[in-house]
This record gives structure tokens, sequence and C-alpha cells, in this order.
């Protein structure tokens, strides 16, 4: 029988929720409502609006707009002057998708009818009647951005101060920054966090990259609630070497892998290698629409810094392969947030508590569909 996790009555984190979400007015506090045909329950897409998610890496935008979509809402993500934007993909005159556009100052011009939008959405320029007063509708929305860890992020209807997990080994200079491959998901970006933190599946889907059938115990551990989320201390003989280099661990060597989730779908991982060897993970997954995923994952060692890169995205990105396949296969698709939908073991300590998280910023028993 699993042993319950009590996590004490603490407050969501700011900026997380809100308690306009969900009233009838709540649109009016909004800079974008509700998308057309949107694959989530109204309540969680208000929720999650309010957050903030990685929609590009930053060497991806160079100077022509890059098209993305988050929570089910097309954007397109650009730079004027260097500095990251993400604005509505739809010009306000004709519909036309901004992506298709190109850039000219600090100003995204539209390729149907050439229309120019400034950083703040305001039309700036119509060819068409150069000397007549531009409407004050001809507006498209743009959302705060900032560029961090080798990504740039939004928020839709959120603050404007950024909410971002702490990966601040990403700007130590004793760590080498590393981007890891992008890889899309066609599951919820809930299955994926919770794939991410769970520890028992090391030794059944990872055997080809670093797991180990023999080795399928999984000590006890415990999971402590932080400021932001939550947070597990995970010490067990699983190595963190590829299986090709797992002679150079010690002898029963105890692998420390702490975990720290930042809500509603990010999550840190540092693993302890030997010598204070140190490798951080950032697990940051774009809810795309309800049951698709882009997950970015930044990553920062500080060992083998000098060692070639592309050993490093192939490794990373035959671990997640090896997750997508089994988190696409789950049913539910939705990650259940009623504790009693699925059956639950001493190991799923971290996920239990992720779910109770997940449910206490107010999405639905059955996230999402």
């Amino acid at each position: 029988m699993t042993t319950p996790v009590i996590l004490p009555d603490t407050p969501a984190a700011p900026g997380i929720a809100s308690p306009d979400a969900g009233t009838p007015d709540w649109e009016s506090h909004c800079r974008i409502g509700l998308p057309r045909n949107c694959s989530f329950q109204p309540s969680d897409w208000q929720v999650l609006s309010r957050c903030w998610f990685p929609v590009a890496r930053g060497d991806a935008v160079a100077d022509k707009p890059v098209r993305a979509r988050l929570l089910d809402l097309d954007l397109v993500v650009y730079r004027t002057n260097g500095i990251a934007r993400v604005a509505r993909d739809l010009c306000s005159h004709r519909g036309a998708a901004l992506s298709l556009g190109w850039v000219e100052g600090d100003t995204i011009i539209c390729p149907y009818h050439g229309f120019r939008y400034g950083p703040d959405g305001a039309c700036r320029g119509v060819p068409a009647h150069p000397d007549l007063p531009i409407s004050p509708r001809l507006r498209i929305a743009a959302f705060p951005t900032v560029e961090r860890f080798g990504l740039i992020w939004t928020t839709l209807n959120g603050d404007d101060t950024p909410l971002l997990p702490d990966f601040s080994a990403w700007d130590d200079p004793d760590f080498q920054p590393i981007l890891a491959p992008t890889i899309d998901i066609e599951a919820s970006a809930g299955r994926q966090m919770e794939g991410f933190l769970d520890v028992a599946h090391f030794a059944w889907a990872h055997t080809q990259s670093f797991g180990d059938r023999n080795n399928p115990f999984v000590p006890s551990y415990k999971v402590m609630r932080t400021p932001r989320g939550i947070r597990a201390d995970y010490l067990s003989t699983v190595s963190n070497y590829p299986r090709g280099l797992q002679h150079l661990a010690p002898p029963d060597f105890q692998w420390l892998r702490v975990f720290e989730v930042f809500p509603p779908f990010c999550a840190r991982l540092i693993v302890h290698f030997p010598d204070g060897g140190r490798l951080w993970i950032l697990n940051a997954a774009a809810p795309v629409a309800a049951r698709k995923t882009r997950l970015f994952c930044p990553l920062a060692r500080n060992f083998d810094k000098d060692g070639p890169v592309e050993a490093v995205h192939a490794f990373n990105l035959q671990i997640f392969n090896e997750d997508k396949v089994i988190v696409e296969s789950q049913k539910p698709e939705d990650l259940p947030l009623d504790i009693q939908m699925e059956a639950h073991i001493a190991a799923d300590r971290t996920s239990i508590a992720y779910r109770k998280l997940l449910k206490e910023m107010g999405l639905g028993q059955l996230y999402v569909s």
C-alpha cells in the first residue's frame, strides 16, 4: 500500500492562478480570450494562460519571423533590434499570418497589405493610406517576452514580470550551457512531466540508454514542499552514465538526483556525478495543445566542458525518445488529478505530490481534455 504524501496547506505560487479565472468577466482582464476550437477545458485554459512557457529556441529566431503555437493559439516569434518578441500570428486587418511577413527596424510587416506593427502591438503604418489617421482597432495582441536559458518565453495572460524556473547554472561560468534538441510529443504536458519525475521506470524504459534491468529497486525517498512547488532528493545506485561508459563510476557509487518542480510544467533535475560533477537538466514542457507538447531541454554541466556537445545531444534525445514512446501510449491521455483514478506505489511519491500541486492551481480533476 502506498504511503500517503502529506503536503502542508500552502497557497499556490504567485502569478500561477488568479481569482478572476472562471468568472463571467474574466476575459475583460485578459490580453487574449479562449481560442477557437480550444482543446482544453475553458477553466484549465484560463489557469494555464497566466503561466509562462517557452515557445522557441533563441537560436531558431534570427532575421525572419518564426511561427509557434501555445495553448491552441498561433504565435509569431521574431526579433526587433536583437530583442525577442512574441505576438499573435494574426494581422488585425484581414487575418493574414504575420509569420509569413518580415521585420524592418522595430516593426513586423504583414505580407498581405504591408501593415506595420510595433512591439506594443499598435499599427504604425498603412501603406495604402499613409496620410490618414490609423484606427486604434488596428492592433495585434503582443505578449510579454523574455529570453533565458537559450529559450524565448512568454505568457498569454500572466503578469509582465516573468515567473521562470530557477536554472542558475546556465549563467554560471563554471558550467557549460548546452541546449539539447527540441522534441514534439503527442501527449499532454502533465503526462510528460510526470514521466520526467518518475524514478521507477529507469530499469524498464531506459535499458538502451542508462537503465539496468538488474537494478529496478527504488529506495525510499522524501518529497518536500518549496515556496514554488515540490522537491525530491533521490539516492540510488542507478548510474547516469551512458551504458558504454558506466565503468567510469566507482563501485556502489550512490547517485543523488535532486528534482525540483516549478509548476505547472517545468522541472529541474540536478544529478550529482563522481568527483563533484554536476549535471543540471531543465525539463520545460510547453503545452501546444491539450494532447500535444513541445519539450525544451537546457542543460548545464561542470565537467567535460571541452568535450563535443553532439554526444550530449544524442544521449538526451535517445532518453526523451524512449520516454516519448511510453507517454504517447498512456491511457487516459490526460493526467488524472483525482488520486483515486489510478493505483499508486511507494515509488510514486513525487507523482502524487505533483498531481496535488496541479490541483491546487485550480486545474480540473481530469486534467486535461
